[in-house]
């Protein structure tokens, strides 16, 4: 019997010593997906993205209609054509069509793989940013995912700050 009081005792005054100890935890939140739509850097990012890559989308836009000028064209003509000019016509919309979707998938996977450089980039930075927050203000742990966190907890707007400030 005293064996179980000792017991719930150390259990009691364990509890009481984590809970102080908990109650010194400074805990912040970064919302990662606002850092990667409202940043400073992400704009610049987004808008240099779409500067590097406006020719190769303007060629496609001129390659897509192209393409829809020859089908409405051979759609338009196909009764008055001769068998051979037909089948002609419908090998170079086949050509410039097989052409047109290479050319969009390459496009596709070029601007993917730039905005992931410099998604990469950005997440570096934030990263150093978080960082230096976390020290200054003497945070003990900062997440970047979590199923729910309070408002109270959220630094992201700090850190947006910071990322316009570093520039």
């Amino acid at each position: 019997m005293k064996y179980g009081y000792w017991i719930v005792g150390a259990a009691v005054m364990l509890c009481s010593i984590a809970a102080s100890q908990a109650a010194d935890i400074k805990i912040g939140f970064v919302d990662v997906e606002r850092i990667r739509r409202e940043s400073a850097p992400a704009e610049r990012a987004s808008k240099q993205l779409e500067k590097e890559f406006a020719p190769r989308a303007q060629e496609l836009q001129r390659r897509e209609a192209e393409i829809k000028s020859t089908q409405s064209g051979l759609e338009r003509d196909a009764m008055t054509m001769s068998e051979s000019d037909r089948r002609a016509r419908e090998q170079e919309l086949a050509r410039l069509s097989i052409d047109f979707q290479r050319l969009q998938r390459e496009y596709r996977e070029d601007l993917n793989l730039r905005r992931n450089q410099e998604l990469a980039s950005l997440f570096e930075r934030a990263d150093r940013v978080i960082k230096k927050i976390a020290n200054a203000e003497k945070y003990d742990l900062i997440l970047q995912e979590a199923v729910y966190r309070s408002p109270r907890i959220d630094i992201t707007d700090k850190v947006l700050k910071a990322l316009a400030e570093s520039n």
